[in-house]
Formats: structure tokens, C-alpha cells, sequence
């Protein structure tokens, strides 16, 4: 997946040979990220992720920059539930659940993010930003936590951009909330933190 990453970037800088003076709008890049969950006793979850992204600015060159994002993601999950307990036994067969829900499981997350930056220009080269994200999700397995199909992805980021010869190279920390609203059994969803760096160019 780092290697996906790796030849993503290089595509995004090779397509920005040629820098430009011009104050563009629109900008692509692409992300790779990785996270664990908040730590706790009933379940553990690991998981990285790779992104292609597509930014439009609304109002370039300025100090204080809004931005908006849709941002197509594979997220790779493992998981496994810790606490046998947290499928009560008033559930329809329990222990056939605690038995399978307590295996290492791993799964995977079609998400298409849409985000909003706030962003800050604090020097020619270097930027600060808060970003919020939501998007629908498509998880492909069934856990004591979650349900198979349709959910929500939400994320909060505080992150830093910094140009190099008109490619910016972004770190962009942050907290993660699945879970599918109510519409399925199954709405615990899974919290975590992680970290996400992107390489990102001017079109």
C-alpha cells in the first residue's frame, strides 16, 4: 500500500514538472495514512488507508484560504472484539456470536470523503489548517460493533502543509469516527486516531 502511495505521488509531482506562477484553484494529490484505535478494553482495531484527492480552493491567494475536498479512500482494517461480553445474552444466538466475533477479522472501507478546510497561509511556503470530513462508506464485514454495508465516515484534522518547488507536502493528524446513523443493528462504529501524509500539486 506505501508503495501505491509512493507511485501516486510521483504521478502528481511528474505531471507538475513545470511550476507556474499562476494562482491555481484546483489541485490533486494523493494520500497514505495509518491509525489504531483510542485505547480501551473491548476491542482493538488497526487499520491504514490510501487516498486520491481533489482540492478547489474558494478564494486563492489569500491568507485565511476555504477549501473544499473529495477524497476516494480504501481503508484496510484488522480487528478483533476484546470484551466477549459487549454481545449481551439477550441477543438472537450470543454465543455463536462471541465465538465469532472474538476472531481477528479483517475488513475492508469504500469511503468517499468530502472535506472543508480552513486554512491558514503563515508564510510563502507554509500553511496550518483545520479540516472536518464526512462521507459515505461501504464496510464488507459484519461486526459486534458495526453491520456489513452502508455507514458514515467522519474526521477531524489540524494539519500542516509546507511547498517544495510547487509540490506541498502535507501531515495531517487526526480523529476518526465510523458508524452507519441508526439505519442498521449494529451502530457502535469504531473510533480512532491517526496520521496522513499527502503529496499534493497545483493544476
Amino acid at each position: 500500500m506505501r508503495t501505491l502511495f509512493l507511485f501516486l505521488a510521483f504521478c502528481c509531482i511528474s505531471s507538475h514538472a513545470q511550476q507556474s506562477d499562476t494562482i491555481s484553484r484546483w489541485s490533486v494529490g494523493a494520500a497514505y495514512g495509518f491509525g489504531r484505535e483510542f485505547k480501551q478494553r473491548n476491542y482493538t482495531y488497526d487499520n491504514s488507508y490510501v487516498q486520491a484527492q481533489v482540492y478547489y480552493t474558494l478564494n486563492p491567494g489569500k491568507k485565511w484560504q476555504y477549501q473544499v475536498a473529495l477524497m476516494p479512500e480504501i481503508n484496510f482494517a484488522s480487528h478483533k472484539l476484546q470484551n466477549l461480553y459487549f454481545v449481551k445474552p439477550d441477543e438472537p444466538d450470543y454465543e455463536y456470536k462471541r465465538e465469532i466475533y472474538t476472531r481477528q477479522k479483517d475488513i475492508r472501507e469504500y469511503i468517499l470523503n468530502v472535506a472543508f478546510f480552513v486554512r491558514r497561509n503563515i508564510t510563502r511556503n507554509f500553511s496550518m489548517y483545520a479540516m472536518a470530513n464526512i462521507g459515505p462508506m461501504i464496510t464488507d464485514t459484519e461486526t459486534e460493533r458495526l453491520s456489513k454495508g452502508f455507514a458514515f465516515c467522519d474526521v477531524f484534522a489540524i494539519g500542516a502543509s509546507y511547498a517544495i518547488g510547487g509540490v506541498l507536502l502535507d501531515i495531517r493528524p487526526n480523529v476518526r469516527h465510523v458508524s452507519n446513523g441508526g439505519l442498521q443493528d449494529s451502530n457502535a462504529g469504531f473510533n480512532s486516531y491517526n496520521f496522513t501524509f499527502c503529496a499534493i500539486v497545483p493544476l
